[in-house]
Formats: structure tokens, sequence, C-alpha cells
């Protein structure tokens, strides 16, 4: 069995961070109930005796001691990890898994990246280590962090850069939240441009998330439940917004149900390398089948269902509505339409009692709505884990490598410019050592390069579809 390592940098990767390890403590609970340290649970965490202290051996068999989750928590500020280690979470993290400091970034790449990067450095990379020796057989570091801030956005590209350093052959996933127009930070555009020309250099998948499309995805949801529409009463542990019955006792927060959703795409995205299945796939797979080319590595992803409903037993026609969703607008996790645009590879994993029957048929009859790139016709990866989320029979989570995601960067273009066209808050960040313009002129023309590379595939999209011409073999 392989283990992953979550990094979580920044207030919202921090807080995002939380969701998903209360959630993942949930969900292990609800499958291992005797209590039993097993290679489920020590794939994300550690069964540590801590009766001589927290420096305890690690115990590979037998009783549950004391978990610790395989992270590291990095934060400019104290808040947010303070809230952490004084809430119902205290246990699964030890100081040596912290890194904070006080002053913040002050919502500025350049301080992240360049200030406390150099500063941290050392630090992050003996930490590392030290986390990545405690696995047996490392295999991904997922980084959590959101965009538009300057810890995030500024410290958590640098911890990938490192990460690629000294983890050459380890994978790297980043779960990277998207700042909305109307986002309060003015300087987003800003941290988010320069933030996304690392993650297309120095990344093997991003998972892009859009704020705007979390918070109308928890909207809907709740106007559905308010309604009446459903005529039935919906499972609260179902709903991917919940933290129904997990370790939290403290009231919710107004980010904890949007958090929530992401933390659910994070636990389904890594239940194969947790639980069994009769079709398990890799993390590692996920990057060798969905990315053709090394640019094009975000991968736009839907969650199905948003929830379930107690007394209704689930015929196959809602099996089949599961797969049409995951597919709509609505279930994005960015704001995109990916039935309107080119796919270059899907994949589709599957929790729950799901059939490979049920996966092929469902195959075939969404392939005629969708438009696949000429040479990659074939292009679905599926995988089948047979323990379903908490609440649930059976999930989809839908991760598709398609070119509905060159908006939401034409849009981040576009809003970079208004402010670099008037040089607008440049000085905050020149001020700053080893920043220069040419860093911005780098970042925009990274980000204009992968818009023009999306282009070039969608000009190819609805043309004849022409077989690429044979090698002549020289005789």
């Amino acid at each position: 069995m392989t283990q992953s390592v979550v990094v979580q940098v920044g207030q919202c990767g921090n807080q995002v961070g939380c969701r998903f390890w209360d959630l993942a403590l949930r969900e292990h609970a609800a499958v291992n109930k005797k209590g039993i340290y097993d290679e489920a649970l020590s794939s994300f965490f550690r069964n540590v005796d801590t009766r001589s202290g927290d420096n305890g051996p690690d115990i590979y068999k037998g009783k549950i001691c004391s978990l610790k989750a395989r992270a590291l928590l990095i934060d400019m500020e104290e808040g947010v990890v303070n809230e952490i280690l004084q809430g119902p979470l205290r246990d699964v993290f030890d100081s040596k898994q912290l890194i904070t400091d006080v002053s913040g970034s002050g919502n500025n790449w350049a301080v992240g990246h360049k200030i406390y990067g150099c500063q941290y450095r050392e630090n992050i990379v003996e930490k590392l280590r030290k986390t990545a020796e405690y696995c047996d057989c490392l295999q991904c570091f997922f980084i959590i962090h959101s965009m538009g801030g300057g810890t995030g956005s500024g410290l958590g590209t640098f911890v990938l850069n490192l990460l690629e350093e000294e983890f050459p052959e380890v994978y790297r996933f980043v779960t990277s939240v998207y700042p909305s127009g109307e986002d309060d930070v003015i300087t987003s555009p800003y941290n988010s441009v320069l933030a996304m020309k690392e993650l297309n250099e120095h990344a093997d998948c991003v998972l892009p998330i859009e704020n705007e499309s979390l918070f109308e995805i928890v909207n809907k949801i709740h106007q559905m439940i308010n309604s009446g529409k459903l005529g039935s009463t919906v499972k609260q542990s179902s709903l991917v917004t919940s933290s129904a019955g997990n370790a939290k006792t403290l009231p919710e927060k107004p980010f904890d149900a949007m958090n929530n959703i992401v933390a659910n795409l994070l636990l389904n995205l890594t239940s194969s390398a947790r639980f069994e299945g009769s079709l398990n796939m890799d993390l590692n797979e996920i990057s060798m089948n969905l990315v053709p080319f090394p640019r094009l590595h975000y991968l736009v992803s839907s969650l199905t269902p948003l929830y379930t409903l107690a007394d209704v037993n689930v015929p196959s026609r809602r099996l089949d509505q599961m797969f049409s969703d995951a597919f709509s607008r609505d279930h994005q996790l960015i704001q995109a339409d990916p039935k309107h645009s080119l796919y270059l590879a899907c994949a589709l994993l599957v929790r729950g009692n799901v059939q490979v029957s049920d996966l092929r048929r469902n195959i075939e009859r969404l392939k005629p709505s969708l438009h696949f790139v000429s040479w990659n016709q074939e292009g679905w990866k599926t995988g089948l884990c047979s323990v379903p989320p908490v609440g649930h029979s059976h999930s989809l989570l839908a991760l598709a490598n398609n070119t509905c995601v060159k908006p939401t960067f034409i849009e981040l273009k576009d809003r970079f410019m208004k402010l670099y066209k008037k040089k607008a808050h440049l000085h905050h960040y020149l001020q700053i050592d080893g920043m220069e313009q040419s860093c911005f002129s780098e970042a925009i023309a990274s980000l204009s390069d992968l818009i023009e590379e999306y282009n070039e595939l969608d000009a190819t999209k609805g043309g004849p579809r022409i077989d690429p011409s044979r090698l002549k073999i020289a005789v």
C-alpha cells in the first residue's frame, strides 16, 4: 500500500485541509469498526505509540494507539492553525508538523514566494523529509492552497518547486482554489497569474476549483432541501456540504460547507489508494492517462450525487442519472461546460456497489454527446472502489482534461491586464528583493501560451476525423 502526504498552505489551504482530515476520519471510522490500524488508514495516517511522549515509535499492526496525519501545515499567520490545534483535531497533528509566522504575507505573492520562501526553506525541507521518512512507499504529495492570497499563492508555489527539487520521483497533485471576479483581494489577479506560471512548470496535475462554483453548489443544495421539492427527507450525512457525524462539535463557519465539497473531492480521488475495489485506479495512473502534454495538466472535476434521499431504494435509473449529472454544467467545480468543449481524456472514479457493466453502458450512452480529440477517441480511464462515501450507496468523481478551463484562464488574464496596464499596486511587489517587472511579463506570457495551446486544440474540434499517417519504414 502506498502513502501520500498533504501539504496545506495559507488560510484557505489549512481550512480545506482541516475539513479533509475531519471527513477522512469519519469515513475510516464508518468502515473500520474494530479500531484496527490497517493499510487503508496507513495511506494518510501514522499510528504512533504516544505512551512515552510524542516521539514514540510507529506501530504497524494491531489496535489504533494514536493517529497522526501525514501532513505539513504552513501559514504565515497563526490564526487558522492555532484554531485547528485547539479544536477536535488537535491530537492528529503535533508541533513538528507546523510552520507558522505572525505577520502574514499581506496578499502579496512576492512576500510569500521570495521572502518567506527563502526564510523558511530549510525548515520546510527538513519537515518534508521527516514526513517522507515515515512512509514506506511515498507516492504522492497533495498541495492544497488558494491562488488569490499571498501565502497560499506565493509560499504554496515555492513549496511546489521544493517538492520537485527534493522528491522529483513523487507525484505532485495541486488543489488550487481560484478567486471569483468579486474577490475582496484587489491584488488577487497578480497573485493568481504569478502562481499560474509555477503551476504550469512544476505540477503534475492541477485540480482548479472556483469559489463561485462552490458557492452556487451550496446554494443549490440549500434551495432543494428548503423548497420541499424532493418530497422526501435527505440524509444529512450524505450532503457533500455536510459536517454531520464527524469529530466537529463547534458551530459551522460560513466556508465550511464550501470546503467540505473540496474535501469530498480529495476523499473520492484517493479512495482507490485507501480501499479495495474490483478496478482500482492508482494516483499515478491519473497523470499518466489524463495528461497527454506536460503543460495541459489542469483537470476539471465534478462530484455526484450532491446528496441522497433517506427513503428511496436507488434504482438503476438513478445510477444512470449520476453519470449524466457528472457531465452537466451544474456539477462542475469551476464555471465551465465540458460538454460543449473538447475532451483530451476523461477519468471516472466510481465508489460503491457499481458493476463494470454499469460503467461501460453509461460511457457508451454518453459518448455520442461528448467531443473527444481525434487522436484519443477512446480516452476513458475508469476506477471502481467498493467502499462508498458515508451516507451514500454510490458516488462518482469525474476528472476531465478539457478545453473548458480556457475561459477561466482568459478571465484571469483580463483581470490581470486591467491592473497591469495602469501599473496599479506594482510597487508593493517590486520593492521585494528578487522581484522584477520581468517576473510579471514572464508570468502573463506563460498564461498566454497556455491559452494559445487550448485555442489550437479547440480549432480542431468538429473537423473531420483524420487518422494520423503511419510511419514509413525504410527498407
